[in-house]
């Protein structure tokens, strides 16, 4: 009983006390855990061999992390990361391989060899990763995306790697690359379930694994936590909610695939459920146990007297590997059109090894293609980079990044000072306006918004408002959101205000929101997320300007403002109507009978205006177009010219 007590207080002991002193240092809690890991084994020797049998069971916090992250790609999302997906990933993957390859073959390599350590060292760290990019909130920042995509090509590129490594040794080694195919199948890669087929039988077994996982997600996942929830036990919710993350990682674990790519694909067929909160809130923290406990085994796991030994060969693997890596990610980042920020965080977040490539070392080692003595120099070499990552991030976060964004936006954000009923998130043209309403009207407002130019231009003309990020729950508390009755979120960018609307429904329901759309596609995407009202932004100023249009014509004003009445209700009863198709298919540009019945509605608005006596039988207006006079006012209203120091 000691002994089965005592392993659990080491490693509790030494993430307790390591990750918040990392994290307190600036450092993140990745490098805690890594710290952590390396002072209880390879120094005091506290753990020993049953840190690999941890590792194992630890890798499914890797799932887990993976699962979340698709909960947060909705599948149009992933559509529009397609091109990043085979571009960046394949360039990505393409272009370190070669560098490192040809830095193995300056090293004396020869080049069968090469190329292996190229593919190998070629992946970066998955885990590593992306829990920093989500403690740094950078997760869905456009480079974080980027970062994202990449990580999903390496994943899938395992599979390649693996089918190439063989090749590499030439004949007679295929027994010994099954063995050690056998070795590495623990971690999701080598001998499956279906290596014995045939290779088409085995394609169609991997296509039907990877369908059956996306209508299972999309149909059968959906009925069954409907009924879980009903019970209202929440552990019963947790086991689920775990049972089918990783029964659908295990099921394609089977065909050969990585488990953490079934974990993703079926996050991503979550992400536009209802469930979607509660599936993040259950599963984080056995996600965060879990990566806690395999960085320590990572950790536990270095063979220090390897880098004692050659240190120098070390060094050089790992200063080259850091090096080329980010003289690869940094141009193919900008050949994608990622802003500087955006490249460099790229760069610097995928510059070391990958977790997998002790996976793949071990296959390379069984399949008679690296030597053992080369095979314990890169793993060291691997783990120490992972070790710099946090370091990596550090620098972009106080040097790259601050000397990229001087003068941009790059203060501090403000202490809010004031309380009201309504705070207005966004104060540009469209913000402004509803401001000035609603103080006109004698409510109190709190403006807010990440331009720190429009900021202080507002300022300039007595309009009080804050500096800071809205969509960072801090930023909200401070603003009053939990005594607010109205959130205006006027933001530019959807998919930020997306993300507010969902946030403040699921943490502060009793807000009324009310939310500026950029399109017909985005109501629907707000209403659907659970906002109250959602304003077209063009909408009210094109109907006007349609009004004008049809006076200048020569309508009577007063048929004008009917025939625009007219046309707003009827635009306002079609959108609802077609919301319903957006309820059960989101892809309404790609659903025919939403397309059907938005042409429906377009050719009956017509008849809704003959019905209300706007037009005749013949389609003209009723009461005609009066004969131009010359001497007849402009009918058009008299404008105010916009002046060029108006804040609108």
């Amino acid at each position: 009983m000691d002994d089965v007590l005592f392993q659990p207080l080491i490693y509790l002991c030494a993430a307790g006390v390591m990750a918040p002193l990392a994290e307190r240092l600036g450092l993140g809690s990745v490098l805690g855990y890594l710290l952590a890991g390396i002072i209880i084994g390879p120094l005091l020797g506290l753990v020993g061999g049953e840190t690999e049998t941890l590792q194992s069971f630890a890798e499914i916090g890797v799932i887990l992390m993976l699962f979340l992250v698709g909960l947060e790609l909705q599948p149009r999302l992933l559509w529009e990361l397609r091109s990043r997906l085979l571009g960046l990933g394949g360039l990505q993957v393409a272009g370190s391989a070669l560098a490192l390859g040809a830095l193995a073959m300056v090293l004396g390599h020869e080049w069968r060899a090469a190329l292996a350590v190229g593919l190998i060292l070629a992946l970066s760290s998955t885990a590593m990763v992306l829990q920093t990019l989500s403690e740094r909130g950078l997760l869905k920042s456009e480079g974080g995306r980027a970062s994202v995509a990449i990580l999903l090509f390496q994943d899938v590129f395992v599979i390649v790697i693996l089918a190439i490594m063989p090749l590499l040794a030439g004949s007679g080694v295929e027994a010994a690359a099954h063995g050690a195919a056998d070795a590495a199948g623990g971690h999701g890669a080598g001998e499956s379930a279906i290596s014995g087929l045939p290779a088409w039988a085995q394609a169609v077994a991997t296509v039907s694994v990877v369908a059956i996982v996306i209508l299972f997600g999309r149909f059968a996942v959906r009925p069954v936590l409907r009924t879980v929830a009903q019970t209202r036990a929440q552990e019963t919710f947790t086991v689920v909610a775990l049972l089918m993350v990783v029964a659908i990682s295990w099921l394609t674990a089977m065909v050969g695939l990585s488990p953490a790519l079934g974990a993703f694909l079926a996050g991503v067929v979550l992400a536009d459920s209802e469930f979607r909160h509660e599936l993040q809130s259950d599963v984080e923290p056995f996600k965060g146990i879990l990566l806690g406990l395999f960085f320590i085994t990572v950790g536990a796991g270095m063979d220090l007297s390897v880098m004692a030994d050659t240190p120098g060969r070390i060094a050089v693997w790992v200063v080259g590997l850091i090096l080329l890596k980010i003289a690869v990610l940094y141009p193919v980042a900008r050949a994608f059109g990622l802003q500087p920020t955006d490249r460099w965080l790229v760069a610097l977040g995928l510059a070391q090894a990958g977790e997998f490539g002790f996976v793949l070392l071990t296959f390379a080692v069984g399949a008679a293609v690296l030597p053992q003595e080369t095979a314990n120099i890169l793993s060291a070499a691997i783990v120490l980079s992972m070790l710099a990552t946090p370091g990596l991030f550090i620098l972009y976060a106080r040097v790259v990044r601050p000397h990229l964004m001087r003068g941009v936006d790059d203060e501090e954000p403000d202490q809010v000072t004031e309380r009201g009923t309504a705070i207005i998130v966004g104060i540009g043209r469209f913000g402004q306006i509803v401001h000035r309403m609603l103080r006109a009207s004698g409510f109190d407002t709190v403006v807010l918004d990440h331009s720190m130019g429009q900021v202080k231009l507002l300022r300039n003309f007595g309009v009080p408002s804050f500096y800071g990020d809205a969509t960072r729950p801090d930023m909200l508390v401070a603003a009053g959101i939990e005594d607010a009755k109205v959130l205006v979120i006027a933001l530019g960018n959807p998919g930020r205000a997306l993300e507010l609307v969902e946030f403040v429904k699921t943490h502060h329901p009793h807000v009324t929101i009310v939310a500026r759309a950029y399109d017909r596609l985005q109501y629907y995407r707000l209403r659907a997320a659970g906002a109250d009202y959602a304003v077209r932004e063009m909408f009210g100023s094109s109907l006007e300007a349609a009004r004008c249009s049809l006076e200048a014509l020569g309508v009577l004003p007063s048929q004008a403002a009917r025939m625009e009445s007219s046309f707003r209700k009827h635009d306002y009863d079609t959108v609802e109507a077609l919301f319903e198709e957006f309820r059960d298919d989101p892809d309404v540009l790609n659903n025919q009978r939403y397309i059907d019945r938005a042409r429906a509605a377009w050719t009956t608005l017509g008849e809704v205006m003959a019905r209300d006596g706007l037009l005749d039988d013949d389609g003209h207006v009723v009461d005609g177009i009066p004969e131009r006079n010359d001497d007849r006012p402009d009918p058009r209203p008299p404008f105010e010219p916009e002046t060029p120091k108006s804040p609108d």
